[in-house]
């Protein structure tokens, strides 16, 4: 499996994320995202769940194009959710980033600390 070029990752996570913005303000039956949107937090984390619930089903099924089909439609909806919320995947990179060398049982007894 080839490595994704980071670069382009960023790229197009910062596309993403400005197209998300840039729909923020848009009447519902202009773009898909617009729609989403109008319908609010809870019909953003109804997508979201939705999306989730499919990536363990095409998981479990064991195909692989389809988790990957299944992944993208949930970082899509995640990214809406981000963007509704005042947020972007640079919160999401710089929260990873942060956690980059720890211990996942370090990181995780740290927050429970907190």
């Amino acid at each position: 499996m080839a490595n994704p070029d980071s670069a382009k990752v960023g790229t197009v996570l910062a596309e993403l994320t400005q197209v998300l913005e840039s729909r923020k303000g848009a009447e519902p039956d202009t773009s898909y995202v617009a729609k989403l949107y109008h319908k609010g937090l809870d019909g953003i984390l109804k997508k979201v769940g939705e999306e989730a619930t499919e990536v363990v089903m095409a998981a479990k099924d064991g195909a692989s194009d389809k988790v990957v089909y299944e992944v993208a439609d949930l970082w899509f909806h995640s990214l809406v959710l981000l963007a509704d919320q005042g947020l972007s995947a640079a919160d999401i990179l710089k929260e990873l980033e942060r956690r980059f060398g720890l211990s996942g049982i370090d990181e995780k007894n740290a927050r429970k600390e907190s």
